[in-house]
């Protein structure tokens, strides 16, 4: 089920209205993607860190923490915040004149 980003009380204007939108952007990823990937909040975070192995005394090997299904729904749910965002702002966009 989607869900859709909570709806703000009337705008004072539009830098306070885009912004506090804006501000609120990572954290309803972050919600989406956990809900998405049955994931706790420490675990997305623990997913964000780079895994470093040692291989030899002079390198370091980066291991990937997401599974190929994981990466894509990231993409997909990043898609889909964008998108709500973008349609959102679409109200303080100019509208062309009909004739």
């Amino acid at each position: 089920m989607k869900k859709k980003m909570p709806s703000a009380p009337e705008p004072i204007n539009l830098l306070q209205d885009v912004h506090s939108r804006m501000i609120n952007l990572p954290i309803y990823f972050r919600e989406r993607v956990c809900e998405e990937c049955s994931w706790s909040i420490p675990t997305f975070y623990r997913k964000m860190r780079i895994a470093l192995k040692p291989g030899s005394p002079n390198s370091e090997k980066i291991t990937p923490n997401l599974s190929n299904a994981e990466k894509e729904k990231i993409i997909a749910i990043l898609d889909e915040v964008f998108e709500s965002f973008w349609e959102y702002c679409e109200k303080y966009r100019r509208k062309p004149a009909k004739d």
